[in-house]
């Protein structure tokens, strides 16, 4: 009864709804701005009463929540998931967690990659795409995975650029040299036969740079880049940044205090996002948000000690992949329960 007085308070003060709307989308690692962004200064309190009892779906107090993010567009591979990040809350402590899953993971089950499972899931059924990409991550982590989202970056820059930027401090600059650029994949290039044209150069200066949606999305997306920034292990480690850096823009007090910013916000953000979590689901989610440390979501990414590239061969369909060390998942899954068990 006193959460639900306290939940009562806070719908009646738009403010203060405004705040905890933001706060349940951090809950989520971004995505959950989907469901929660302005639609709760529309839903009646009688309504959230009803719903109150509704529980979302846990396992051992955690609710395991996965974050896909596609090109998009009509090129090839446009829904092959270059971004799969595990976002882990537990439902008692508030504690977040996000674990970033390297796209070249190969999934035994599937006899492919794991950046693969949305499209082939996709392909036999609408809505497939979340069933299988949750049973693929599941099958690396050792966990279940109850709920997913998914960002379309054809449209997501737009909502970076909604928000005026981001700014992301970049530990180590780094060049890449063949970064695809939308629209020319078949471009003939006057005969060129390394087809030059269709690759721009990105370099990024050490330090805290002010990034457009545009540049933000080339930052995260760079798979060619010299060096150690060219792994995937790094890419993941980008995006962890990008979300963070747009965790902080959506919470400075020129945003939550203002509603008509959150309503263009909203406007372009439900352009790019798509989820399998139903409205009736939104009332646990706002308790959810509630208990949320802001400022203490961790993160990690698989690193390289725990998975290596094996020779190309017929074992794995002659594509470039990566598989555990150990031949198995349970010393990585073990690794990633650790961690989420280690909370602070």
């Amino acid at each position: 009864m006193a959460l639900y007085q306290r939940i009562k308070r806070q719908f009646l003060s738009k403010t203060h709804l405004v705040r905890l709307v933001i706060g349940v989308g951090i809950v989520l690692g971004v995505f959950a701005l989907w469901t929660w962004m302005l639609r709760p200064l529309y839903i009646n309190l009688s309504r959230i009463n009803q719903f109150l009892n509704i529980q979302l779906q846990q396992s051992q107090d955690r609710i395991n929540f996965l974050l896909l993010g596609i090109g998009g567009g009509e090129h090839e591979g446009g829904d092959l998931t270059d971004t799969m990040i595990l976002v882990s809350v537990n439902q008692t402590t508030g504690d977040v967690a996000m674990v970033s899953i390297p796209r070249d993971i190969w999934v035994p089950s599937m006899r492919a990659k794991v950046n693969t499972a949305y499209h082939y899931g996709e392909e036999k059924q609408p809505g497939g795409g979340f069933v299988l990409a949750k049973s693929a991550v599941s099958e690396i982590v050792g966990l279940p995975v109850h709920y997913a989202a998914l960002i379309n970056f054809a449209n997501f820059e737009k909502f970076i650029d909604s928000i005026g930027g981001v700014d992301i401090n970049v530990q180590t600059a780094f060049d890449d040299y063949k970064y695809p650029i939308t629209g020319k994949e078949n471009d003939l290039c006057d005969g060129d036969p390394q087809t030059k044209c269709r690759l721009e150069h990105l370099h990024f200066e050490q330090g805290v740079q002010h990034m457009s949606g545009n540049m933000a999305l080339k930052y995260v997306r760079s798979r060619y880049a010299e060096g150690d920034e060219g792994t995937d292990f790094a890419r993941s480690r980008r995006q962890q940044k990008l979300i963070m850096a747009i965790k902080d823009k959506l919470t400075a007090k020129d945003v939550i205090t203002n509603p008509k910013k959150i309503k263009s916000i909203y406007e372009t953000l439900i352009q790019s996002f798509t989820s399998d979590l139903g409205s009736d689901f939104y009332p646990a989610l706002l308790k959810l948000g509630l208990k949320v440390d802001k400022s203490q979501i961790r993160t990690i990414s698989i690193s390289e000690d725990q998975l290596y590239n094996p020779p190309i061969s017929a074992k794995y369909d002659y594509q470039w992949v990566l598989v555990p060390k150990d031949g198995s998942f349970d010393t990585l899954s073990t690794n990633i329960k650790n961690f989420l068990n280690n909370s602070r």
